[in-house]
């Protein structure tokens, strides 16, 4: 069976709303008016592809929808990368948390520890690389970040590990949520990379768009319930 025709508009509208929002930089269209408009536009697009789903289990769906807002108000704050970093860093930190409590509601946390080492590995490794370019303002809120962010990538991995329900594509979003991550922060920390804005949100709502489908889809619970 092929995808839900709502499920197929979203994703076409969440395609050209992410791709006029990344030609917006320099390096395209050179038009940051484009960026206002679509950037929002297309974590919009991701929402309304979340709202509808995980009726199945309703406080799992209240929080991703919330980690979903926040991640809204992180790319509107965003849009300022000098005066609207901390804010949106602090946003998208309490989106990775809000995440988080979303998918311990399934499987207790870390309930795999070699993943979380693994992870903690990795975000470490990371970190170690940028920290002579993270200005010591930003130090504190970098590490937090890290934390918080390889926590969200590492419990989405565990329920794959698991056997959770659509748990591989969780574990995908969370690992390229992770990627986009890590190449924004080189791009800010440590030297600038080309065509930024073409792998850092590719990767991030393709990252979003794999959170949001983990829910399950409202034909599924419908057909689970008999209604």
């Amino acid at each position: 069976m092929g995808l839900p025709l709502r499920t197929r508009a979203l994703a076409v509208a969440l395609l050209v709303c992410a791709t006029l929002a990344i030609l917006s930089a320099p390096w395209a269209l050179a038009q940051p008016a484009l960026n206002f408009i679509f950037k929002p536009l297309a974590t919009l697009v991701v929402i309304a592809h979340a709202s509808p789903r995980g009726r199945d289990l309703p406080l799992v769906r209240r929080w991703v929808l919330l980690g979903l807002v926040l991640s809204l108000v992180g790319d509107i704050c965003l849009m300022w990368p000098k005066e609207g970093f901390l804010p949106g860093l602090v946003s998208f930190l309490l989106a990775h948390l809000a995440y988080l409590v979303a998918f311990t509601r399934v499987v207790r946390l870390a309930a795999v520890p070699w993943v979380f080492v693994a992870y903690a590995a990795l975000a470490a490794a990371i970190l170690s690389q940028l920290w002579p370019g993270v200005p010591g303002a930003l130090r504190a809120p970098v590490v937090a970040y890290v934390l918080c962010l390889g926590a969200m990538a590492a419990q989405a991995a565990v329920l794959w590990r698991s056997g959770a329900a659509r748990g591989a594509l969780l574990a995908v979003g969370g690992a390229l949520f992770m990627a986009s991550d890590t190449l924004l922060a080189i791009n800010k920390f440590a030297q600038p990379l080309p065509m930024a804005s073409l792998w850092i949100l590719a990767s991030y709502w393709l990252a979003q768009w794999c959170i949001a489908s983990w829910l399950a889809p409202a034909s599924d619970v419908a057909r689970d319930t008999g209604r």
